[in-house]
C-alpha cells in the first residue's frame, strides 16, 4: 500500500541529490517549500508517494527528517536532526 511522504535536508543540493534517485526508481517527486509544522535547515523537501517497503531502496544519506503524511498531520520515520 502506497503512502505520501516528506523528506526534509540538510541543503538545497541534499534534496536535488535525492529527488534524481526516486526519478530513476521510477517515483515522482515534488521538490517544495518544507510545511512550517516541519521546520527544515536548507527550507525545500521532497514529496513523493511509494510504498513503505520501497523507502529501504533509497539512500536517505543528506536527509533531515522523513516524515509519512496523515490525515492527522505527520508521522515521523526517520529524524537526523539529534544523530
Amino acid at each position: 500500500m502506497e503512502a505520501e511522504y516528506i523528506a526534509t535536508f540538510y541543503t538545497h543540493y541534499d534534496a536535488i541529490v535525492f529527488s534524481r534517485q526516486l526519478k530513476a526508481a521510477g517515483v515522482e517527486s515534488q521538490l517544495m517549500p518544507v510545511p512550517r509544522a516541519l521546520s527544515s535547515s536548507c527550507g525545500t523537501c521532497a514529496r513523493f508517494r511509494c510504498a513503505k517497503a520501497d523507502i529501504a531502496r533509497f539512500s536517505l544519506t543528506g536527509t533531515e527528517q522523513l516524515v509519512r503524511v496523515t490525515a492527522d498531520g505527520y508521522e515521523m520515520i526517520r529524524d537526523n536532526r539529534h544523530s
